[in-house]
């Protein structure tokens, strides 16, 4: 369920768009090609294998919206925040809303991996490579890489699925300069967040990053969410050191989705105890993470 479908209203703001989890809305009158500013509201919604499922996970918009914003200022990035984004944002969605400049987005989601997991695990089991990325025969499940990889997607156009694509392909679609740019920021953000995963007792197996450009200044800025749960995997470390697999992420769902649905029609509610299990360790994670 939207936002819109929810019933939110937001005086002098216009839904201009409803994605799965987040809805953009941009001032009265402008449309997302015109409008220099967006809100971008962090809803409850939970997705898995591409659907939107029910019920809501309580309080995720604000928690992810928390995480996202911690990390931009822990990690000194370039923000995306609009000029006095606190003071101009509706008060009824202070919590999980975001004031931004609207980009121009580039059509690449820039995944790193520190461990082969997911989706990865599957392409590296089928071709031995992850997104053109070559690696050794026989690694298993959750194992640390040498290096952490960059293996880029291309974001297919909404209804489609998106696709791994090897670097050279998004050096033919967004150029080589821009290609680079977005790639060795990636890798430099998961690297900083890693460490500091790390000293709070968590592994950041992988994550995903969008970028755009401001289009006023140009300037190639980190979009939409940062090292949230629902774009990266966090595990407990300590349990990871004892084989076991503990996730602060959306991973519970993705369990028991692929335990209880064939994957076709429309996906089973999710019970109560996995609703409240995964916003427990979604609050968990904010926690560990921002703790003094």
């Amino acid at each position: 369920m939207s936002s819109a479908e929810a019933g939110l209203e937001l005086p002098g703001w216009s839904l201009a768009y409803s994605g799965k989890v987040r809805d953009l809305y941009v001032a009265d009158g402008q449309s997302l090609e015109s409008a220099p500013e967006m809100l971008m509201v962090a809803s409850d919604r939970v997705s898995a294998f591409d659907q939107v499922l029910e019920p809501a996970i309580p309080g995720k918009g604000a928690l992810l919206t928390s995480l996202s914003l911690w990390w931009t200022e822990r990690l000194g990035l370039p923000s995306q925040l609009a000029p006095d984004a606190d003071a101009r944002t509706p008060a009824s969605v202070a919590d999980r809303a975001m004031l931004v400049r609207t980009l121009d987005m580039l059509p690449i989601e820039c995944v790193v991996r520190g461990r082969v997991t997911g989706s990865g695990l599957k392409e590296y089991q089928q071709v031995g490579s992850i997104s053109g990325v070559e690696l050794p025969a026989g690694l298993a499940d959750g194992v640390e890489l040498p290096e952490p990889i960059y293996t880029p997607a291309w974001k297919a156009p909404q209804g489609e699925h998106d696709e791994n694509v090897s670097f050279e392909r998004t050096v033919e679609l967004v150029g080589r300069e821009d290609a680079e740019a977005i790639r060795e920021l990636s890798l430099s953000v998961y690297r900083r967040a890693a460490v500091i995963a790390a000293e709070a007792g968590l592994v950041l197996a992988d994550t995903k990053f969008e970028f755009g450009r401001d289009r006023v200044t140009g300037e190639l800025l980190l979009a939409d969410e940062v090292l949230t749960s629902d774009s990266s995997r966090y595990w407990d470390a300590a349990a990871l050191a004892q084989g076991r697999v503990e996730s602060f992420d959306k991973q519970i769902v993705r369990d028991w989705l692929a335990d209880n649905w064939a994957g076709e029609g429309e996906a089973p509610a999710l019970p109560p105890a996995i609703v409240e299990r995964t916003a427990a360790r979604y609050g968990e994670l904010l926690e560990r993470l921002t703790a003094d």
